[in-house]
């Protein structure tokens, strides 16, 4: 129950980036026209990049989860199977420890911008914790992640999607 409702979540957040990534495509294309037409649309530069920003940590979870992110599998690949359980769980470790910290102070920070009234310098004052949520979202659902991951390998269930064979040559 509790892996359904996790994978529930780290979908909704990748359809999430997915609309951040349209938006970005919006906001990019209202700012080439503006400027063809001479108009002045402030903020445009401003929205491109929070919605970029959104889609990059709102896929977090389901990136690593399907086992996207890069991997240094050099050292991994020339070290026996046992010497390699260790240093993938010392891996799940420091990922679980860095992402919660991670997370921590992106949600700090988005109760920090909103407490002190925080604006983007933009023409349009975005309060800022408005963005900052995103990331604050995507950085919750990737420490979940993390701690999903190192709770399936402790207890031996698969948590990382299989590998295409094209991921596989990437690395």
């Amino acid at each position: 129950m509790f892996q359904r409702l996790t994978m529930g979540f780290y979908r909704l957040l990748l359809i999430l980036a997915g609309v951040a990534l349209i938006g970005a495509f919006v906001a990019i294309m209202l700012n080439i026209l503006a400027r063809i037409f001479l108009w002045n649309i402030p903020g445009l530069d401003g929205y491109a990049g929070y919605t970029i920003a959104a889609a990059l940590f709102l896929a977090l979870p389901s990136t690593l989860q399907n086992n996207e992110h890069i991997r240094a599998t050099l050292v991994l690949d020339r070290v026996s199977a046992g010497k390699r359980n260790v240093m993938e769980l010392i891996a799940l470790l420091l990922g679980v420890g860095i992402s919660f910290f991670l997370a921590w102070f992106a949600v700090r920070l988005v109760w920090v911008s909103y407490t002190l009234h925080d604006v983007a310098y933009t023409g349009d004052a975005t309060p800022m914790w408005i963005p900052q949520l995103s990331m604050a979202l995507g950085c919750i659902g990737f420490a979940m992640a993390f701690a999903q991951a190192l709770w399936a390998r402790l207890s031996g269930t698969p948590f990382f999607a299989e590998a295409s064979e094209e991921a596989s040559h990437a690395d």
